[in-house]
């Protein structure tokens, strides 16, 4: 039996993207070779709909480019994330690095210049705090190949 592997359903190409596209990565079908992949979509999750304006995190809240407050769909987001990731007794996942939703380690900084600054999304930030590894998509070929994909 694989190890499941929770992933942003963006870069497996579905279409959840803020503005309606994807964040496909040429690498993350290859991770079915080796894991049971439990995609999922924290912000689709939470409610927003896409698309949708697109939104940084500010301290411990999230706001859209208007200055709208839309924590409260991040962090439904974040919360049923957590719960497919318990329901399929997940241990790592792999997420879009700098979402406010997904980001691990960095973040976009909430001035919508494409500036990044340290922190994690929301959702990642509940898988760190009961146990799941994060692993940006720059990892991809790192978990490939501990696995003798790649």
């Amino acid at each position: 039996m694989k190890e499941k592997l929770l992933i942003s359903a963006c870069l497996l190409g579905r279409n959840c993207k803020y503005n309606g596209g994807n964040n496909y990565h040429p690498l993350a079908h290859r991770l079915a070779e080796a894991y049971d992949l439990v995609p999922v979509c924290p912000e689709c999750l939470g409610g927003l709909k896409i698309p949708h304006e697109p939104s940084e995190r500010v301290g411990d809240r999230v706001l859209s480019k208007s200055g709208g407050d839309v924590t409260a769909a991040f962090r439904l987001g974040a919360e049923r994330t957590l719960a497919a990731a318990e329901k399929h007794g997940v241990k790592r996942a792999v997420l879009k690095e700098r979402s406010p939703s997904c980001g691990c380690g960095a973040v976009y900084d909430g001035t919508f210049t494409g500036t990044v600054a340290p922190g994690n999304g929301l959702a990642a930030e509940l898988l760190l705090a009961a146990g799941v590894a994060v692993y940006g998509e720059s990892r991809i070929q790192e978990l490939l190949a501990e696995k003798g994909v790649l």
